[in-house]
């Protein structure tokens, strides 16, 4: 069959609307944001123009989005500014999830190896944390809650707004990673309620290497990267204005189309479910809590194959079988899928070891149609049958 991409979690292609936004920066407006001549201030106007294109996709001020390099940089900066410059009030404590992805993780364990106190909560079974669990993990040295929107492994969303209420309640910074819900689910920082926001741009159909951080008026963050006045001295080094202009247009073109674009992409996702369902032999168990709409992203279906007679699924040989036959999927998150160790999401949520190894993660983009669908969820079967033998 024809290559099928269902990867739009991991990356998604640049969008010809945004490389024609961003060619002209490429070749003849080529100036540095920071210089005082011609060239220069027309690349100032086109980052902070497209500074105002963000902030008003994200019902943000234009002064409260910091640009970054993208998802993981935004996640560590929001994490690690918060920390260190709440614990001049003795504020020391971060609040976190096991299912959270990598960007926040890490920097947790750094934290607590600094010696910053740090509590990692664990999800429930559909793969959030309950708001109640939060607010009995905060105490009077809590200076940051960080928690995603939407799980990049298996699309559960979380209850930010319930959450960002207990968090202002006992004055408790909010930081939401929406990587997998901006630009797809008009997310707006004020609906939130939330403090700090990353986003990403190659999740909806932007250039790599670009997003923002969303730093809500008032939050003094010391700069993460340091060597340059940038970005109000919150991020040095030279502007990508590229990357910017393009990030912006990418973000702007999928808000405006999200609301069709998200039904379509849902009506796909009930049709690789009910294919599944209906051709792939059990057993398997959805991680993607799927009789749950209303709680989950629309565009990830992951679904993992538990051991047979004691016999476990090998699921890095189904990644690369069902590659074979054309079918680009990952076994959960692309910055750790080259690691053999299963899913740390999976296990957070109770799946033992063998069947979080055997995992295939779906995640559904603008461009697939239905009769894609269908091809991958007979391929799915094919190779799980044959794999089982």
């Amino acid at each position: 069959m024809d290559r099928i991409y269902l990867d739009h979690a991991a990356t998604t292609p640049l969008a010809p609307e945004v490389l024609d936004a961003m060619l002209p920066h490429l070749r003849e407006q080529y100036g540095n944001a920071s210089s005082v001549h011609q060239m220069g201030r027309q690349a100032r106007f086109a980052v902070e123009e497209s500074r105002e294109r963000v902030a008003h996709c994200l019902g943000a001020e234009p002064g409260e989005i910091v640009f970054t390099s993208g998802g993981t940089e935004s996640d560590n900066f929001a994490i690690k500014g918060a920390l260190a410059s709440r614990s001049t009030d003795g504020r020391t404590h971060l609040v976190t999830s096991a299912a959270e992805h990598e960007a926040v993780l890490r920097p947790a364990e750094r934290l607590e190896a600094d010696g910053y106190d740090v509590t990692i909560l664990t999800p429930e079974e559909r793969g959030a944390v309950r708001p109640q669990h939060v607010e009995e993990a905060i105490t009077a040295e809590t200076a940051l809650v960080s928690l995603m929107h939407a799980n990049n492994e298996i699309g559960t969303l979380t209850s930010i707004r319930e959450i960002a209420d207990i968090c202002h309640e006992q004055d408790v910074w909010l930081h939401c990673d929406a990587v997998q819900t901006a630009g797809l689910l008009g997310v707006d920082v004020q609906d939130l309620g939330i403090d700090l926001m990353s986003v990403s741009g190659h999740k909806f159909y932007g250039p790599k290497g670009t997003g923002c951080l969303y730093v809500r008026g008032g939050i003094d963050l010391g700069p993460l990267v340091e060597g340059g006045s940038q970005e109000r001295d919150r991020r040095g080094g030279t502007e990508n204005v590229p990357g910017v202009v393009g990030f912006a247009e990418a973000l702007e073109h999928a808000v405006n189309a999200s609301e069709e674009r998200v039904d379509r992409i849902a009506t796909l996702r009930d049709r690789l479910v009910d294919g599944i369902r209906e051709k792939v032999d059990p057993p398997f168990v959805f991680n993607t809590p799927v009789d749950q709409p209303d709680a989950i992203a629309p565009h990830i279906v992951n679904v993992s194959f538990p051991p047979v007679d004691d016999r476990p699924l090998d699921g890095e040989m189904l990644i690369l079988n069902l590659d074979m036959q054309g079918l680009m999927v990952s076994a959960g998150s692309a910055c750790t899928s080259g690691a053999m160790e299963p899913s740390h999401v999976l296990s957070a949520i109770g799946r033992d070891r063998a069947t979080a190894s055997a995992a295939v993660r779906f995640s559904l983009g603008r461009s697939n149609t239905e009769d894609e669908i269908d091809a991958a969820v007979d391929a799915l079967a094919s190779t799980v049958t044959r794999m089982r033998r």
